[in-house]
């Protein structure tokens, strides 16, 4: 390879088939943290998703041969993903945990972007984001994983998950809406 030219997932794949494992350990390393992030937010336990993340990356290698080049290697990988994390799911009869009320702890504040106070607030913000994305279904946790945290597209994420892009576009607004109810429990509001 060129110094400094970058290979393609397919370059790698086809490395990897040719018998490299260089190009393989490359795949894993660029797609080892989405494929954990996916897993983590169906199963939601960090222990069990990591071990999910290296069996789906071995189930991978194994059906190598059976990815299509015209399809992003990152759709096929995340779908193999999404399956094992799912299975996961189906095996412990996971239960998903309601949104609660929590106290109002948040002060509204006329600040510019860069004072302590915004960048203090921003910070419990992504936290406060976090618990609330973590208080979803897991259904639900996934597709905004994908969709906002991935940046994949609703189509990617239809192909992902093996739903119906509708389906996709409810879980999504669904999501959002229990997101802003979960935000606006916690003292947070959009004029904040």
């Amino acid at each position: 390879m060129v110094k400094g030219v970058t290979e393609t997932d397919v370059d790698l794949v086809n490395g990897a088939l040719a018998g490299s494992e260089r190009a393989f350990r490359e795949l894993v390393q660029r797609y080892e943290r989405p494929v954990f992030s996916v897993i983590l937010r169906v199963v939601r336990d960090p222990s069990r998703a990591e071990e999910l993340a290296q069996d789906t990356f071995v189930k991978a290698f194994l059906k190598l041969d059976t990815y299509a080049p015209e399809r992003k290697f990152s759709s096929w990988l995340l779908a193999i993903a999404h399956h094992a994390a799912i299975d996961e799911v189906r095996r412990a009869n996971v239960r998903t945990t309601p949104l609660e009320e929590a106290p109002q702890d948040c002060l509204a504040g006329k600040c510019d972007q860069d004072s302590p106070y915004r960048v203090t607030e921003r910070r419990e913000l992504a936290k406060v984001l976090e618990e609330a994305v973590h208080h979803l279904r897991p259904e639900y946790a996934e597709v905004i994983a994908l969709r906002y945290e991935q940046d994949l597209t609703l189509e990617d994420v239809a192909e992902i998950t093996g739903l119906p892009a509708g389906t996709v576009k409810s879980f999504l607004h669904r999501a959002r809406k229990d997101l802003a109810e979960y935000l606006r429990r916690r003292g947070w509001n959009s004029k904040s």
